[in-house]
């Protein structure tokens, strides 16, 4: 595949800001435990200006993937977000994975996720699932309300269409997730923290890898995770190597489906 700007693979930077939505949602009596809630609230309220900093310094465009009841919670974050250029997509409206929902419930949570983030100025181009933990509806109910790409699945590590719908896949994968190296909480104690090096190693095997056969690097992050005082210097690495690297080519989600589409993938 033949990348803009003459690269030869393409890189993007995203994140889910889920902050404590990720355990509200799955858990309303969560709400009666504010000592791990306050672990996703350390997202918006400290990391992502420091992330949103490195960003900037490096001139960087990245993806940030909403929940609406987080959008609702924490309007300034999204705001900032725009502010500084960047995309905010969609990410549920509670943190439900839509493989648990019945067909009514996927679609409220589409509508009602749209709706948040749209009323705060974010033009929403793409979706990608709690978990990324999608049904077979999803897909369809994307195409139906407009969307124009989901990054949830697996199945390649260039763009591809999904027949009939006009929605392009832009593939992830967990070792690219920071949140399977360095989760952990109240209920979750049986996890082992990585180090940063365990991590760098990982990620930068897998961005090599995926350079070398001209695909496309998605890394996930959480700013709750990735934004943690000893883990930042390890994201401005990233994004520090992102930027430098003349033979990749960086860019926002919804800006590669884009250019998979005008490809002729879908």
């Amino acid at each position: 595949m033949i990348w803009p700007e003459g690269a030869s693979s393409a890189g993007c930077v995203t994140l889910d800001l889920d902050a404590d939505e990720v355990w509200l949602a799955e858990d309303p009596s969560a709400g009666r435990r504010p000592g791990l809630l306050s672990q996703g609230v350390y997202g918006p309220r400290v990391a992502l200006p420091l992330l949103l900093d490195v960003l900037k310094r490096y001139a960087v465009p990245a993806t940030f993937f909403v929940p609406g009841r987080v959008a609702e919670r924490y309007p300034e974050s999204v705001e900032a977000i725009l502010a500084g250029g960047h995309e905010v997509a969609h990410h549920g409206y509670t943190h439900r994975a839509p493989a648990t929902l019945t067909a009514e419930e996927e679609e409220e949570e589409l509508v009602r996720g749209l709706e948040a983030l749209r009323r705060l100025g974010a033009t929403v181009r793409g979706y990608r699932a709690p978990s990324w933990d999608v049904s077979t509806r999803t897909v369809g109910l994307l195409a139906a309300h407009g969307l124009a790409y989901s990054s949830n699945l697996m199945a390649d590590i260039l763009p591809y269409g999904h027949p009939g719908t006009g929605v392009v896949e832009l593939p992830v994968h967990w070792t690219l997730d920071d949140a399977a190296h360095f989760w952990f909480a109240q209920t979750s104690f049986s996890r082992t923290i990585a180090t940063n090096e365990e991590a760098a190693a990982i990620w930068t095997a897998e961005a090599e890898g995926i350079a070398r056969l001209g695909g496309v690097c998605v890394h996930t992050f959480h700013p709750q995770i990735i934004g943690r005082p000893g883990r930042l210097s390890l994201f401005e690495d990233l994004v520090r190597e992102t930027a430098e690297n003349g033979a990749v080519w960086t860019a926002t989600a919804g800006d590669i489906a884009e250019w998979a589409a005008r490809e002729g993938v879908v």
